[in-house]
């Protein structure tokens, strides 16, 4: 015997230990706990993979739908070209007459794939089960600062603007309009891909990531065309509330990475992530 410590090569590799690396440092073995932990998001050979994105838009998405949304306000206000498209869809649409038609109901409850009560539900079971199965109260937070900018940009594009409904006689732009954005489609966008972004984050089962993808993609489409089909809205006013959704979730999104998520680490007493 030499005098050192003789160390089997299968307890230095560790692999009949997967939560443990064995490392061999001036002939003594020590053990170091693996970096990745079963319970959380980043650990791969726990849970499930991610088989989609987290919908984070990127920089030149947020500066297009910023350029749209000044772009299609000033237009408006200024009764330009736009006004007079969103005339001439409403008035095909309005031959369509789907709201006296038996369609009326299945189109509309289309529409409520952006209804704030549809997506309300949803996020409570999703955010109820994380937050239990977590010990978190980030995916909470996130949510209704989501909930927060959405009611307070939203309404105040409406009340500035006053743009009424297509179903509104007289003026297009009167105190008491609130058509301008649409509401539900800025919610669909804002809201699913939150819930989408949970789910990725969190790694939950790849059919649920799945499903919320397709919500935060889909969902959108299909309520502003659902919205503009039954004359509840303008195009101008899908078009841009799309626009408003994704500048939102961009900006949850950044004030998740500098504040939300290092609040919720201090709280549970974890080393916040270096700036």
């Amino acid at each position: 015997m030499s005098g050192r410590l003789a160390v089997d090569p299968r307890e230095v590799t560790g692999r009949s230990r997967p939560r443990y690396r064995e490392r061999v440092t001036s002939g003594v073995v020590r053990r170091q706990a693996d970096a990745s932990a079963g319970d959380e998001p980043g650990d791969a050979t726990a849970v499930p993979a991610r088989p989609v994105s987290s919908g984070r838009p990127p920089w030149w998405l947020l500066l297009g739908a910023l350029v749209v949304t000044v772009a299609v306000t000033v237009d408006l206000l200024s009764r330009g070209y736009l006004e007079r498209l969103d005339l001439q869809v409403s008035e095909v649409v309005s031959s369509w007459d789907l709201r006296d038609s038996p369609a009326y109901w299945p189109v509309w409850a289309v529409t409520q794939i952006g209804g704030r009560g549809t997506i309300v539900v949803v996020l409570a079971v999703l955010v109820g089960w994380l937050c239990v199965r977590r010990r978190t109260l980030l995916p909470l937070v996130r949510v209704l600062t989501a909930l927060a900018l959405l009611t307070v940009v939203v309404y105040a594009f409406k009340f500035g603007t006053g743009r009424t409904a297509p179903a509104y006689p007289g003026s297009f732009f009167h105190r008491d309009g609130a058509s301008y954005p649409s509401g539900h489609v800025a919610n669909a966008v804002l809201m699913w891909g939150v819930a989408r972004w949970q789910a990725v984050e969190y790694r939950l089962a790849p059919q649920v990531q799945r499903a919320l993808w397709w919500l935060s993609v889909a969902g959108p489409v299909v309520t502003g065309i659902a919205m503009v089909s039954l004359d509840f809205h303008w195009v101008t006013d899908a078009v841009v509330g799309a626009a408003v959704g994704l500048l939102l979730l961009g900006v949850v999104h950044a004030l998740d990475a500098v504040l939300l998520s290092r609040w919720a680490s201090a709280r549970a007493g974890r080393p916040t992530a270096p700036s």
